[in-house]
């Protein structure tokens, strides 16, 4: 996902006519389109072309849940900025150790300001892309999930995905529910309660769904996986789209794989979400994983970033893209276009680029 590198950067600091962010009144449940290619708004069938920001930590490297009790205006500003910006979905990030007060009760207080912050995208027009599970963390993951076994954690899961749909189902302004960010089916068995990825600054963004694959197919596992929470869902949200932010090693080839092949679980999802950081003189070797991901379901880039490339080299891998990609989310973290280009940090020129470049809109 991201290397030490972006996270350093929080640290330290058209294609449809609806592209643009809508009024509240405007919104209306997004669904693939008929050719499978893309997104459409129901019930006008316009086209809708996801542009947006994932906003999984601020400046100061928080995350949602550390400030959204008590900085409600921050993140009502934040909304506003991307709003400006051009965007109409914004990624969250819900941990769940701040959602699960225990492996049988939802905390009521976070489903509380989850749907504080549905009603606040309701009002600035903002789809939002509902990421689930996360572990970011280590120190706030609670000992009693990483003692569970894959089955009373996949049952934990199911109920943080019950609680969360029951909160938001009714909202115009969920554009689709992500089960998990990253996972992967590990090739081998693992130690007990080692269920996290090496983490990449201070976050764990890669989580295991299983410690032991007992010699089942690992694309069966991630399958069943997908079913069981899409199910918990489907209980109560019959018509939000869901999918898996996946990382770019889940094609099925030689070398690291996460379990998760495209092929084998698009007939899952809604649409597949592929993580992709393009690098410069290897252009072309992002597009061909891309394409690999183009299996008959729309697909959406759900993290990019000029992080190993020029802009311009990035922007060449926006236009061409187009191809494959229905979507794309980039990041912002708190600072404004205007502050980060006030600043003389190395950072914040970067992200200042980065988000006049986002500013321009979508790729032509």
């Amino acid at each position: 996902m991201r290397s030490a590198w972006l996270a350093s950067i929080a640290l330290m600091a058209g294609l449809s006519a609806c592209h643009a962010p809508l009024s509240s009144e405007q919104m209306e449940t997004i669904q693939v389109s008929a050719d499978g290619r893309g997104f459409v708004c129901a019930p006008s069938g316009r086209p809708f072309t996801p542009w947006g920001f994932n906003y999984d930590h601020d400046e100061r490297s928080r995350l949602l849940e550390d400030y959204w009790d008590t900085e409600w205006r921050k993140i009502e500003a934040d909304f506003d900025e991307m709003r400006v910006l051009g965007a109409n979905v914004v990624r969250i990030h819900l941990q769940v150790g701040r959602f699960m007060r225990s492996s049988e009760a939802a905390d009521a207080g976070a489903l509380r300001q989850l749907k504080r912050l549905v009603r606040l995208a309701e009002r600035t027009g903002l789809y939002l892309d509902i990421t689930g599970l996360g572990c970011y963390r280590k120190s706030d993951v609670p000992a009693w999930y990483d003692a569970c076994g894959e089955a009373e954690r996949w049952a934990v899961q199911a109920r943080f995905w019950e609680a969360v749909a029951a909160a938001v189902a009714d909202s115009p302004a969920v554009f689709c529910y992500d089960l998990m960010n990253e996972p992967v089916v590990p090739g081998a068995q693992r130690a007990a309660g080692d269920w996290l990825g090496p983490p990449f600054g201070e976050y764990h963004y890669v989580q295991f769904i299983t410690l032991d694959p007992a010699g089942r197919p690992r694309a069966a596992i991630a399958r069943a996986w997908i079913q069981h929470l899409s199910a918990a869902i489907r209980k109560h949200d019959a018509r939000h789209l869901i999918t898996v932010g996946l990382v770019p090693w889940s094609l099925d080839r030689p070398g690291l794989t996460s379990g998760f092949t495209p092929s084998k679980i698009a007939a899952d999802l809604d649409f597949l979400s592929v993580h992709l950081y393009p690098e410069e003189g290897r252009l072309g070797e992002a597009l061909e994983v891309l394409a690999g991901f183009a299996v008959g379901k729309p697909v959406v880039i759900e993290e990019m970033f000029p992080l190993h490339c020029s802009l311009a080299t990035f922007d060449r891998f926006l236009v061409e893209s187009r191809a494959v990609a229905a979507g794309w989310i980039g990041f912002y973290w708190g600072r404004t276009l205007a502050e980060c280009r006030a600043s003389a940090a190395l950072p914040d020129q970067l992200m200042a680029a980065w988000l006049a470049r986002f500013e321009a809109g979508p790729p032509r």
